[in-house]
């Protein structure tokens, strides 16, 4: 019998967050007064391999989950959307993760996080992760909040060191305060996690986490004296900011009626990857990036809501349309 061919490489391994979003069906109102909710695939890591599976990238995600009816719903939803579930199993004795949000459109979407005693996506062990997925990866994503706790802290150096800050090794600076016991410890480990990532993207306040700075350009400056060779600052209304030692775009926001922002970043994220693996000039990247954001920013849940290319060029021609 002829050996098996090698498994091909993915375009893009994420490692990280994942669960349940439970989003409210009722806008303008407390979670204490919601009746009606949808549930949908969520968590950061798993909505960029979504969002880039929708652009026809090979994608797949490495995490964890319960072993739960939640669990079974998001390795199924995975798998739905496009992505590979290979390195996504179950822990015994924890439960998936959920997520609620509030809607309060156009800016105030407050999150509360169902993540004790603690989330099966930071029970990651470096013994378990696929190091041949993680370095044949064209794009490999990684983010903040992979870092707040052992064991998962441990597996992401050791996916970095296998990886030896190849090209496209991404960091999402994604801090949120209530994954760590102080922003102390937080900027201790993104300072360390700053040597092994080619790529870093984040909005004004995680920067200042990452590297002291809240003004985009001395931001993006920042990151790249770190040795990023690309440095994404993201800032919201007033667009986004890239930067390389040698190059430096701004990009306007685009206008849309705000339904739910909290996907705008992963949306963002999933069209970056895309982007870099084609090759495109870094004002493409940025203007189509920002597209994909507007366009899930206009619309209520996350991973199911990413937007696939054709829609992206429709949107960015129709802008140019009214423009």
């Amino acid at each position: 019998m002829s050996p098996s061919p090698p498994a091909r490489p993915f375009d893009v391994v994420a490692i990280g967050r994942v669960g349940v979003d439970l989003y409210p069906l009722q806008d303008g109102v407390g979670l204490e007064d919601v009746t009606t909710f949808g549930k949908y695939l969520g968590g950061s890591a798993a909505n960029v391999t979504v969002a880039a599976a929708r652009h026809g990238r090979s994608a797949a995600l490495i995490s964890r989950t319960g072993a739960d009816p939640f669990g079974v719903f998001v390795r199924r939803e995975l798998e739905r959307l496009g992505v590979s579930n290979r390195f996504v199993d179950a822990v015994s004795d924890l439960p998936t993760p959920i997520t609620f949000c509030e809607i309060f459109p156009p800016d105030h979407f407050p999150l509360y996080f169902y993540r004790d005693p603690i989330a099966p996506d930071l029970v990651i062990h470096a013994d378990d992760l696929d190091l041949d997925a993680v370095t044949s990866a064209r794009v490999y994503w990684s983010t903040v909040t992979g870092l707040s706790r052992e064991p998962s802290r441990a597996a992401h150096h050791a996916a970095w060191q296998a990886r030896a800050r190849r090209p496209l090794t991404v960091l999402d600076l994604d801090y949120r305060p209530m994954f760590w016991e102080s922003a102390e410890a937080a900027r201790e480990q993104v300072s360390r996690a700053l040597d092994h990532v080619t790529v870093a993207v984040g909005n004004r306040e995680e920067c200042e986490i990452a590297v002291g700075e809240t003004d985009p350009d001395r931001a993006a400056d920042a990151l790249l004296e770190r040795g990023v060779e690309l440095a994404i600052v993201k800032q919201g209304p007033k667009g986004v900011l890239a930067k390389t030692q040698d190059e430096r775009v701004e990009v306007a926001p685009f206008d849309v009626a705000v339904v739910n922002g909290l996907g705008a970043g992963d949306a963002f994220g999933g069209a970056l990857c895309h982007g870099l693996i084609e090759g495109w000039s870094l004002q493409k990247i940025m203007t189509w990036a920002n597209a994909a954001g507007a366009i899930v920013a206009g619309r209520r849940e996350c991973s199911t809501a990413m937007p696939d290319s054709t829609e992206v060029e429709r949107f960015l021609g129709q802008a140019v349309a009214n423009a």
